[in-house]
């Protein structure tokens, strides 16, 4: 090509999906060069209509995103009319869709928009739950959605970033005796917060293995039966007095741990 061609992007939402498709296949002809005119939130015939006749006189291509029947039949048969050549890029696969999965489309634009919201959401919690872990940061306690509270390995990061992928902003805390817990820990609400306990034993077996995979000696202090006797009567002393209530994580995998948590701070809600 020569000079820019155009092609207008025509949907009855945002137009993002269409104008993206139209860039992926514009690069395979002359590294791209091809001027995309949007139109969004398409409504009625009439803004049909504007679209049909500037890309009559230009020359130009339709390529749309339209759900609702009655607007894409109007473009349809406008386009055919005029001898605009109009793209559906949705229609052949939600006719697969259809016949293959025996399912009726919604016909409802904005569908994708919502699940674009739903994404950053996600995303969102993400990068919360990596800012304030392990209580890096205790200006996130009183944001976040949850906070979880234990001594070191009781799944606290793994449980935060997971809850993360729920759409969930999760700040966890750990509980260590020499370390005065932070005062916005006390300030949260009991529907928010969740302490994470676990029996002796298994945290000895989980820091055992854990000193080895670092190559320190399973002798040192963080494994040794007194220091975490220790550890785990000062942090049911913290959550007594932050009164949250408790789950024992001794051998619960992580999306168990995640389903309960979701259960008691959804029961603790609804009694707030």
């Amino acid at each position: 090509m020569d000079m820019k061609e155009v092609v207008y992007v025509v949907s009855d939402s945002v137009g993002e999906t269409a104008e993206f498709v139209v860039k992926a296949v514009a690069t395979q002809f002359n590294g791209g060069q091809v001027d995309i005119r949007r139109n969004s939130y398409v409504e009625d015939e009439e803004d049909i209509e504007d679209v049909i006749i500037v890309a009559k006189q230009g020359r130009s291509i339709i390529a749309y995103t339209i759900v609702v029947p009655a607007l894409k039949a109007y473009l349809d048969k406008r386009a055919q009319e005029e001898g605009v050549y109009a793209v559906d890029l949705l229609n052949p696969l939600m006719n697969a869709f259809e016949k293959k999965f025996d399912k009726e489309p919604n016909h409802r634009p904005g569908m994708m928009r919502k699940l674009d919201d739903e994404y950053f959401r996600k995303i969102e919690a993400i990068e919360f739950a990596v800012k304030y872990d392990d209580g890096r940061d205790p200006r996130g306690i009183l944001r976040a959605d949850i906070v979880l509270v234990g001594v070191s390995r009781t799944s606290k990061t793994p449980l935060s970033m997971y809850l993360a992928h729920k759409r969930y902003k999760v700040a966890n805390v750990p509980i260590v005796p020499e370390v005065k817990p932070p005062d916005e820990l006390f300030q949260v609400p009991r529907g928010k917060c969740v302490g994470l306990i676990i029996s002796p034993d298994k945290l000895n077996e989980i820091r055992t293995e854990r000193l080895k995979a670092l190559g320190l000696g399973a002798r040192a202090n963080y494994a040794s039966y007194e220091r975490i006797l220790e550890e785990l009567d000062y942090a049911e002393k913290i959550m007594k007095r932050v009164g949250c209530p408790v789950i024992n994580v001794s051998n619960k995998a992580i999306e168990e741990t995640a389903g309960l948590i979701l259960d008691i701070l959804k029961s603790e809600r609804s009694f707030g």
